[in-house]
């Protein structure tokens, strides 16, 4: 495993991280908590150094399953970011109070066993909030009296992403994959312009970028693949990064055809490596062999120019001329 440096907080963590968004529940179905402290020992002993949660995963069973994680290891030097926001509804401008993101930050360090959070993003605010310095001079107080050490934001849009450089902020969570890779226009330069860090979620497109998938292969009653293919529950870019379905399942056969792998999922995360502006990758994993195989994206060797551009030509021919326009 290779270590980044998160931005200007300083952290030196794992270029391949762990996204636990399943901890606490798979897709909906039962995840106990020994699978999910078997999880983190695994991703820990494959070099990750690097969780990152939220308290509305799983109504806050993840971040506390990582508490108990980091309380069982107090040796262990790990880094944690947790997400803020969500679980306000209505889920307006209006509800990003000083009181609610106090309160939120106070069950963050509850749940986490913890008197200071590493780090605390913003969960997706609505863009009029990277417009309301009220907000951002709340965690900048949070910070100043250590009830946090760094905060940062994590964004849908490009424009969030790029206004939010106005303000303190040490990181940016944002998606970035072969299929979503607007990032790398403008933003990964003004980033690294500002030594702010990056965290890449949704780098496999909800599976598709494993290339296991096909038109007939289907999800259950309760996964977010099923249900919010055109933005039904919350905003369609989560899944499957927001691109066509059927569209996505022919990328993927193309991708792994022209770059001639059979492991498509590990190609894919070593493409996204390959930018410098990127900090880490936070795939989810939910067992040992998992973790395995996305860590196993840092020991591949760099892809060639050729194969480069052939992930720039199947993203121009198959979802620059749409999904670029929509984030």
């Amino acid at each position: 495993m290779e270590y980044r440096t998160l931005g200007k907080t300083g952290y030196k963590i794992s270029e391949v991280s762990l996204g636990t968004w399943q901890l606490g529940s798979k897709w909906g179905d039962p995840f106990s908590n020994q699978d999910a402290q078997e999880t983190l020992e695994a991703a820990y002993q494959a070099g990750v150094n690097f969780f990152d949660t939220a308290d509305i995963y799983q109504d806050g069973e993840s971040e506390k399953a990582i508490g108990e994680f980091l309380a069982a290891h107090p040796e262990r030097d790990i880094i944690v970011s947790t997400k803020m926001g969500r679980a306000l509804d209505p889920h307006t401008i209006d509800s990003y109070s000083k009181e609610n993101l106090e309160a939120f930050v106070a069950k963050s360090l509850k749940n986490l066993k913890t008197d200071s959070l590493d780090l605390i993003l913003l969960h997706c605010p609505p863009t009029d909030a990277y417009y309301h310095k009220e907000i951002f001079d709340t965690l900048d107080e949070m910070k100043a009296d250590g009830r946090i050490k760094h905060y940062g934001v994590s964004v849908e849009r490009i424009e969030e992403a790029i206004k939010a450089l106005d303000y303190d902020i040490s990181v940016v969570e944002i998606i970035f994959n072969i299929l979503r890779q607007k990032p790398a226009d403008l933003f990964f330069k003004l980033a690294q312009a500002q030594n702010v860090g990056t965290i890449i979620r949704v780098p496999l497109a909800s599976g598709l970028l494993t290339g296991k998938y096909t038109l007939e292969t289907t999800f259950g009653k309760n996964d977010h693949r099923n249900f919010n293919r055109n933005g039904e529950a919350f905003d369609k870019g989560e899944t499957f990064a927001g691109v066509d379905y059927a569209t996505g399942v022919r990328a993927a056969t193309e991708l792994k055809d022209q770059l001639g792998t059979d492991n498509l999922a590990q190609t894919a995360l070593r493409w996204i490596l390959m930018f410098d502006a990127v900090s880490t990758i936070i795939p989810g994993a939910s067992n040992a062999a998992q973790i395995a195989s996305n860590t196993g994206a840092a020991d591949l060797q760099p892809l060639t120019h050729e194969q480069m551009l052939i992930c720039q030509n199947i993203y121009e021919e198959f979802f620059e001329p749409t999904v670029k326009y929509l984030w």
